[in-house]
């Protein structure tokens, strides 16, 4: 079985992708199992991982990669490939990767198409069984601890209280919207570099994994509220949110840093934070806005920028796992070969493709020139 990993560090959309799809590790993991391993040159240079790391792995490192492309039986992304890449694939190729599937329904219907067999990570159920491939919950962990830290470096005050000669520092308030993954993780770093935290989630079921972890639950009754299947935060009605952003705006106020991390799963984030709202903050505050890039949680925030809403500093860089890449690049590689040796039949040498599996049943997309997953189906046609 032949394994292809190409080199994403191009830039695309003003965005320099830093991660790749395989590690060091993972890649000697794959070799022992008896797969073919072939990796662009410079694929993993940005993550830490130059060329001859690979090769010493046991891998084939290729300058030109596009005779690799029509008869590879696997393509490993980060992110979805463009037209140019997966136009070159052979018939039933396996692409895995970070796909968007929600809003990228034209590369989609076109890799369906093209007789692609498409799994998108982001599909990956969030099950115990899938939890050592789950890629989504890996960056967004990641995540969670550079908002905070990119939050540290743009305010104008410190973290902990601090005893000096001239007198007692408060420590800094910090307020995260959003208890899920990456908010958790968020919570965690922020006391660790001893700040005072307060967070609010719509699932009152977290409330004690926020306490857990030295962090107070901001608790508003909006009325019924739930998660999906999948852990995530159902969608509120337009007097719940209403309710919801009066109840925040105290809190807010208060605060030196918010951190949002509201993000609905094939869905366009919520706004939470008005610019009215952002006024009411003391001049040097800073938000951090997680979805910034896919719609935006804070009004006024920018795509990819750090911006001034205000006097307040509103940070929308996006792609947070980047600024710790070889981190990224290892967990998602590790989660990447999890799911690989999943479904690896050592017989055959060949993965195996059980569309009646749980797993590959809500994360294939597209199979044999259809879109396979009912959700994606439903969405795309409006329902």
């Amino acid at each position: 079985m032949k394994i292809l990993i190409l080199n994403e560090g191009l830039e695309k959309q003003g965005q320099i992708e830093k991660r790749c799809a395989v590690s060091v590790s993972s890649v000697k993991r794959m070799v022992k199992r008896g797969m073919t391993v072939v990796v662009q040159q410079g694929a993993g240079v940005l993550s830490g991982y130059p060329d001859q790391d690979f090769i010493d792995a046991g891998a084939t490192v290729q300058q030109n990669c596009d005779a690799d492309l029509q008869d590879a039986d696997i393509l490993l992304c980060v992110n979805r490939p463009d037209e140019s890449v997966y136009t070159l694939l052979k018939e039933q190729a396996l692409v895995i990767g970070h796909i968007d599937p929600f809003f990228q329904k034209q590369t989609v219907e076109a890799m369906a198409k093209r007789k692609l067999t498409t799994l998108s990570v982001e599909m990956i159920p969030r099950s115990s069984r899938a939890q050592k491939m789950d890629a989504l919950s890996s960056q967004a962990s990641l995540a969670g601890y550079v908002m905070v830290m990119q939050a540290a470096n743009h305010l104008p005050t410190i973290l902990p209280m601090m005893m000096t000669p001239s007198g007692t520092i408060k420590p800094a308030k910090i307020f995260i919207i959003g208890a899920g993954v990456a908010g958790l993780q968020a919570i965690a770093t922020a006391k660790r570099l001893g700040a005072n935290v307060t967070a609010y989630d719509t699932r009152e079921v977290v409330a004690e994994q926020v306490e857990s972890l030295g962090g107070k639950f901001l608790k508003i009754d909006i009325g019924e509220t739930g998660q999906t299947k999948d852990g995530y935060a159902k969608e509120l009605t337009d007097e719940q949110k209403q309710k919801q952003q009066d109840a925040q705006r105290d809190a807010i106020a208060d605060s030196d840093i918010v951190i949002t991390t509201a993000q609905l799963f094939g869905r366009r984030p919520p706004q939470l934070i008005s610019k009215e709202t952002l006024a009411l903050m003391r001049p040097g505050s800073v938000v951090v806005d997680m979805a910034a890039t896919s719609g935006g949680n804070v009004e006024g925030s920018v795509p990819g920028e750090v911006a001034t809403v205000n006097g307040v500093t509103v940070i929308g860089h996006g792609n947070w796992s980047q600024f710790v890449a070889k981190d990224a690049t290892d967990m998602y590689a590790n989660n990447l070969y999890n799911l690989l040796d999943e479904f690896y039949d050592d017989e055959s040498a060949q993965f195996t493709l059980n569309m009646e599996d749980e797993i590959l049943a809500g994360s294939v997309i597209t199979h044999d020139g259809e879109i396979t997953n009912s959700m994606l189906k439903q969405a795309y046609q409006g329902v």
